[in-house]
């Protein structure tokens, strides 16, 4: 782009900009011609501030960093660290592989290697379809937690082709075993990746920032490839060393993938995420923004978390959401009646407590803010409950009071105005619903 205007009615000013996004222009250089016919140009920027800015516009999307989230940078350095680790160790277990299964040896057959790696293979593609089937549609509502498990689990499958040399006798049984960790990881990573793509973008920019992370991510894999062979070629012949590089590379890519996660800023509500903006909002009538949670919510699973860690966990019940209405007794039933004529009304969902579970039966005609409204008064119903395990007529009435007076204030004054996405309860999908008419509510019929 260029600008020209006249300068003391003497002169002809030409100016060059250079557009950095589609609102950010950059002055590079200035021509100035006299009537005389002489000119001259300065220019602003260096050589090595273009080669900077060929360089950032392989690896950076466009407009950086107004067209991303604040939270990009930092989880893309983690990010590239720990994937950095990963191709290392990559090189020592792939040749540890390559070892047991026969490569430089006489006595190994074509056929057998061929074999051994289809089988590998054959069973990763299985633990990626059964993960998916199990876990597909919980990938989205846990994606911090996801993502680090898919790394945990590659690790894990890493550890089980450097171990299985030591063990030739279960060798393909170690083998599968670590085929199918690292299918896991392959799913799981890949979904989450798309899940923080959509979050980074700020300006409908997520193909650009995809195709960027892309590149980031060959540079990392052929940086490490390097050093991945220099370190197998020194630790060759050399078992102790092999094993304390991995180990260090391992506990280094934990610490870099933990710390990745734990600077994402995710402004969607999860279930996690909510229980904590309720707790601190009920406890001292503040809402925290997005920053503050990601350093306070939960990360890994309730079965991962020691006991004495989950302690401190916003509210002591645990949550079912889409409850069956055929598991439910008849005492069950008498209760389930009497709430919803004394406390929901004409709601779309009900609540009920049953061995220090809380749960939701939601109508088969609720939507996306039925299901957040349902979770949250859940919370508060636990809230009331304290470390009992069961509930009375007087947390039920607490509970309904409570959502009646500040349900509303909470989600749109509170919530929105600290930068969180209100539109749904990101969980994994119900598949359980009910419906009831009317006269559900006078306590006639079900």
């Amino acid at each position: 782009m260029a600008t020209m205007k006249e300068e003391n009615n003497d002169a002809i000013v030409l100016e060059e900009w250079n557009a950095s996004s589609t609102s950010n222009f950059v002055r590079t250089a200035v021509l100035i011609a006299d009537k005389s016919g002489g000119f001259t140009i300065h220019r602003e920027r260096g050589r090595m501030l273009e080669v900077w800015g060929k360089l950032s516009a392989a690896f950076l999307p466009e407009g950086f960093p107004n067209s991303v989230t604040s939270d990009y940078l930092p989880f893309q350095i983690w990010d590239s660290l720990q994937g950095l680790s990963t191709y290392i160790r990559c090189m020592l277990s792939t040749q540890a592989l390559l070892s047991a299964i026969g490569v430089g040896e006489t006595t190994a057959t074509v056929v057998g290697a061929t074999f051994q790696w289809f089988l590998r293979d054959f069973t990763g593609m299985l633990g990626g379809i059964l993960f998916t089937l199990y876990q597909g549609s919980n990938l989205d509502s846990n994606a911090k937690m996801w993502r680090l498990i898919a790394d945990l689990m590659n690790d894990l499958g890493m550890l089980m082709d450097l171990v299985s040399p030591l063990y030739p006798a279960s060798f393909v049984i170690i083998l599968c075993l670590g085929s199918i960790a690292r299918s896991f990881t392959g799913v799981a990573s890949g979904a989450t990746r798309a899940a923080l793509t959509q979050h980074f973008a700020l300006q409908h920019n997520a193909a650009d920032i995809s195709a960027k992370e892309g590149s980031q991510e060959t540079m990392a894999t052929m940086i490490g490839m390097l050093l991945g062979m220099l370190l197998a070629h020194v630790t060759a012949g050399h078992p102790g060393a092999m094993w304390s590089s991995f180990l260090l590379l391992t506990f280094f890519h934990m610490f870099a993938n933990y710390q990745a996660v734990r600077c994402l800023c995710l402004n969607s509500l999860n279930e996690g995420r909510t229980s904590v903006l309720l707790k601190c909002f009920i406890t001292n009538g503040q809402v925290l923004n997005p920053k503050d949670v990601s350093s306070m919510e939960y990360l890994l699973p309730n079965w991962m978390q020691l006991r004495m860690l989950t302690k401190g966990r916003p509210f002591n019940a645990t949550f079912k959401l889409g409850a069956k209405i055929s598991s439910l007794s008849q005492s069950d039933m008498s209760k389930l009646l009497k709430l919803s004529a004394s406390c929901y009304g004409k709601g779309k969902y009900l609540l009920l407590c049953r061995n220090g579970t809380i749960e939701v039966i939601l109508n088969k005609d609720s939507v996306s803010a039925d299901i957040l409204q349902s979770y949250i008064h859940g919370l508060v119903l636990s809230y009331h409950m304290g470390s009992s395990s069961s509930v009375n007529d007087a947390n039920n009435a607490d509970s309904c009071l409570w959502m009646e007076k500040y349900y509303s204030m909470f989600i749109s004054k509170q919530l929105q105005a600290s930068g969180w996405n209100t539109g749904r309860l990101l969980v994994p999908s119900v598949d359980w619903r009910a419906h009831w008419v009317e006269s559900l509510v006078d306590g006639k019929a079900t």
